[in-house]
């Protein structure tokens, strides 16, 4: 007998808030199936407000407002059983952070948790990472955000370590993240990957869904440095603007894709890998995963 139900999960980061809606299919012993029903993205930029003036403005919160009470509409609509909401890195830095939490709840009815970036890196390895990760290889994967991105080091199929840096697309936009923020980010990376031979990168945000999109490249063939460098040329070789009308992109893109390029080829450069693999995979799935998990677990008790 088949069971079908759907779950959402609502990622609030500090370029956008995003709603995944996923269906859930179950049949016997089987493995369950998730597939995508619907995706939406606004472009909230909060890390603007919170890393530049230490909170989210007022009016940021009444748009945080509305896009909650639209998603709890959209969830209703799709008949959606279970959900979860979490806030990242703007949301954890933000002075107001916590008076946001409690205004939606009383406003939206969401619940919303915010999260350390260890607790982010696990939600985003719940994913169907695994099943990407070959056995025998060495993978970085770098996620990377408006407020921070996260590396985590896998070999032979098992997870060797995990950090979350202050080190994010909106935030190198408005020029506040510390030269000493780098270098740790680059200690971390050589210290980590040293012992190892031939590393793979694991891309996870959507500026390098992106730019594999555009690139041409079938699923599950990778994009290779020379490629991303050349890319990243391209990017500073043009406008705001020229990047919005050449290249085709949104204009909340057209600015964070050139500093998430660059985290990128670092991470590439640091640890050596001369290929990235770009999986649709992020925050949002995990969360959907999270909550097929919980139900499981409460299942088997």
């Amino acid at each position: 007998m088949i069971t079908i139900e759907k779950y959402g999960a609502i990622d609030i980061g500090s370029n956008a808030i995003r709603l995944l809606i996923s269906s859930v299919t179950e049949e016997g012993i089987q493995e369950a199936r998730f597939k995508k029903t619907s995706l939406i993205r606004v472009p909230i930029r909060l890390g603007t407000d919170v890393f530049t003036k230490g909170k989210v403005s007022e009016e940021n919160i009444q748009r945080m407002i509305d896009a909650m009470q639209s998603y709890q509409l959209l969830m209703n609509i799709h008949e959606v059983k279970r959900y979860k909401a979490c806030a990242t890195s703007a949301m954890r830095d933000a002075a107001n952070g916590e008076e946001i939490v409690t205004l939606i709840k009383e406003k939206t009815g969401i619940q919303i948790d915010i999260i350390d970036g260890k607790d982010e890196a696990a939600i985003i390895a719940m994913t169907n990472l695994n099943e990407l990760i070959q056995t025998d290889a060495t993978y970085l994967y770098v996620d990377v955000g408006g407020g921070s991105t996260e590396f985590t080091l896998y070999h032979s199929g098992k997870m060797i370590a995990s950090k979350s840096f202050k080190l994010g697309t909106v935030r190198l936009l408005n020029d506040i993240v510390p030269i000493i923020i780098w270098k740790e980010v680059e200690e971390w990376i050589k210290i980590h990957t040293l012992p190892y031979g031939d590393i793979s990168l694991i891309g996870s945000g959507g500026n390098i869904n992106n730019i594999f999109k555009n690139s041409g490249k079938g699923s599950g063939k990778p994009l290779t440095y020379l490629y991303l460098s050349s890319y990243y040329k391209l990017l500073n070789s043009l406008s705001y603007e020229e990047r919005i009308w050449k290249l085709k992109l949104n204009p909340d893109r057209a600015d964070v894709i050139v500093p998430a390029t660059r985290i990128y080829l670092s991470a590439m450069k640091w640890s050596g890998s001369r290929k990235i693999f770009v999986p649709k995979i992020g925050l949002s799935d995990g969360i959907i995963k999270s909550l097929y998990n919980e139900k499981k677990k409460l299942r088997e008790k």
